[in-house]
C-alpha cells in the first residue's frame, strides 16, 4: 500500500486549495489518494454516458429501421392483397359469365331440337303427300290406258258404222259424241297427269331440301354439344382440384348437397326431342351435359357452404400460423388488424355458440354443413346470437383482444369432423380458383 501511495503521489502530488478571506486564510489539502478517486470517479461518469448515449442512438436507429422495414413489408402485403381480391373477382365475374353463355347455349340447344322435331313431322308429311301423288299418278295412267283400249274399240265401231243394217246413221252419230266425250276425257287425265308430275318432283325437291336443312341443323348441333362438353370439362378441373386441396371429397360433397337438395314433382309434359327414337346418341351427350351442369350447380352450393371466403375484407397481417406454437399446439390462424374491424362468416351456416369462453375470449362457433365447424376468437363485440342462420358473407363481430390474447387480432379456426385443420388450406384453394 506504501507504495502504491507512493506511486500515485509521483504522478498526483498533494495540491493545497487555499481559500482566504479579510480575516484569516484556510486551506484545504487535496491528498493524492482523493486526487485519484476523483479522477476515476469523473472518468466512469463520462464512460457511462457515452456508452449509453451510443446504445440509444443505436437501438433507436434499429428501431427506425425496423418500422420502417415493418411499413414496407405491410404495403407490400396490401398490395398483394388488392391483387387477389381483383383476381378473384374477376375470376367470379368469368364464373358469372361462363353460366350466364351455358344458359344461352341450352336455349339454342332447346330451340334447335324444336326446329328440328318440326322437320322431322314435315318431311313425314312430304313422303305421305308423295306416296300419294304417286298411287294417284299410277291410278290416273291406268285409266288413261284404259281410255285408249276403249278409245280404239269405238275407232273400230265407226269404221264398220256403214254395214250395220238398221239404225246405223243413229249408231254413228252415238259414237262420234262417244268419241269426242272420250278425248276429252283424256285431254283432262293428262293435264292431271302432268299437274300430279310437277307435284311430285316438287315435293321430291322439298324432301331433299328439308333433309338438306336436318343435315345441317344436325352438324350445328353436334358443334354446339362438343362446345358445352369442352366447356363443361375445362369448367369442373379447377373445381375439383379446389376440394380436393381442401381435403375434402368432391363426390362426397356433391352427393351430400344433393340429398339436401332432392324436391320433385310437377305435371309431366311431353318428351324432349333429344329423348326420342332414333336420336339415341344426342340424348346421351345432352344427358351428360346436363349431368355436368347439374354437378357443377352442386359444387357452387358446395363452395358457399364450406369455408372458402377470407373472414376479414380490411387490412390486416399474419401474426402467427397453424401448428406448434411455444411447446403447444396453435390450432387456428391469427390475423392483426385495427380494433373493431368487422368479422364476417366464411361460409353457409348456423351459430352454435356466441358468447364468452375461457381462452377464446368471446367466441363464435358456426356449424356449416358436411361436417365443418368454423371458430372466431378474441372478439371484442358478439353480432349473433346461438340460433341465428347465417349466410357467407354475413358480419358475426369485431375485432378485439379477450381472453388470452397479447394484442387485437383475430383468431380463427377450421374444424373437420371435430379436428382442427389449417385453415390456410381452404383460402388458399379458393385463391387458385377464384
Amino acid at each position: 500500500m506504501h507504495r502504491i501511495h507512493t506511486a500515485i503521489e509521483r504522478r498526483l502530488p498533494e495540491q493545497r486549495l487555499f481559500l482566504r478571506s479579510d480575516t484569516e486564510t484556510r486551506f484545504v489539502r487535496l491528498r493524492p489518494v482523493t486526487q485519484a478517486v476523483a479522477l476515476g470517479g469523473s472518468a466512469l461518469v463520462m464512460a457511462w454516458s457515452i456508452v449509453a448515449t451510443a446504445i440509444l442512438l443505436m437501438d433507436s436507429i434499429g428501431s427506425g429501421s425496423a418500422r420502417e422495414q415493418a411499413r414496407r413489408e405491410q404495403a407490400n402485403y396490401e398490395t398483394r392483397l388488392d391483387a387477389l381480391s381483383v383476381e378473384r373477382d374477376k375470376r367470379a365475374e368469368e364464373a358469372v359469365a361462363a353460366q350466364e353463355r351455358f344458359a344461352l347455349a341450352l336455349e339454342q340447344v332447346s330451340s334447335m331440337q324444336s326446329a328440328l322435331l318440326a322437320s322431322e313431322e314435315r318431311r313425314k308429311e312430304l313422303e305421305t303427300g308423295i306416296g300419294v301423288i304417286q298411287a294417284t299418278l299410277r291410278r290416273t295412267m291406268t285409266e288413261r290406258d284404259d281410255a285408249r283400249t276403249q278409245l280404239a274399240d269405238l275407232s273400230a265401231s265407226v269404221s264398220e258404222g256403214p254395214k250395220l243394217a238398221d239404225g246405223g246413221a243413229a249408231a254413228g252419230h252415238d259414237a262420234a259424241v262417244t268419241l269426242e266425250f272420250v278425248a276429252a276425257a283424256l285431254d283432262r287425265t293428262a293435264a292431271e297427269r302432268d299437274a300430279m308430275e310437277r307435284k311430285a318432283l316438287d315435293a321430291t325437291a322439298d324432301a331433299d331440301e328439308v333433309a338438306y336443312e336436318m343435315r345441317l341443323l344436325e352438324e350445328r348441333h353436334n358443334e354446339i354439344f362438343t362446345q358445352l362438353e369442352e366447356a363443361v370439362t375445362i369448367s369442373m378441373a379447377p373445381l375439383d382440384k379446389m376440394f380436393t386441396s381442401a381435403g375434402l371429397d368432391p363426390d362426397n360433397l356433391i352427393s351430400q348437397v344433393r340429398r339436401g337438395y332432392s324436391g320433385q314433382g310437377g305435371p309431366l309434359g311431353p318428351l324432349l326431342p333429344s329423348a326420342l327414337p332414333g336420336n339415341d346418341d344426342g340424348a346421351e351427350r345432352a344427358q351428360r351435359i346436363l349431368e355436368g351442369l347439374d354437378r357443377m350447380n352442386a359444387y357452387r352450393m358446395a363452395v358457399e357452404k364450406a369455408p372458402f371466403a377470407m373472414p376479414l375484407k380490411s387490412s390486416f397481417r399474419y401474426t402467427s400460423g397453424f401448428g406448434p406454437r411455444w411447446g403447444r399446439m396453435h390450432e387456428g390462424t391469427d390475423l392483426a388488424g385495427a380494433h373493431g374491424s368487422p368479422i364476417y362468416a366464411t361460409a353457409d351456416g348456423t351459430i352454435v355458440h356466441a358468447g364468452w369462453e375461457s381462452g377464446y375470449g368471446n367466441l363464435v362457433k358456426i356449424r356449416h354443413d358436411f361436417g365443418i365447424e368454423t371458430r372466431y376468437g378474441h372478439m371484442s363485440k358478439v353480432r349473433v346470437e346461438v340460433g341465428q342462420k347465417v349466410s357467407r358473407g354475413d358480419r358475426i363481430g369485431d375485432m378485439g383482444n379477450t381472453g388470452r390474447s397479447t394484442g387485437t387480432h383475430l383468431h380463427y379456426e377450421v374444424r373437420v369432423n371435430g379436428a382442427a385443420v389449417n385453415p390456410m388450406t381452404f383460402i388458399k384453394a379458393a385463391n387458385n380458383v377464384f
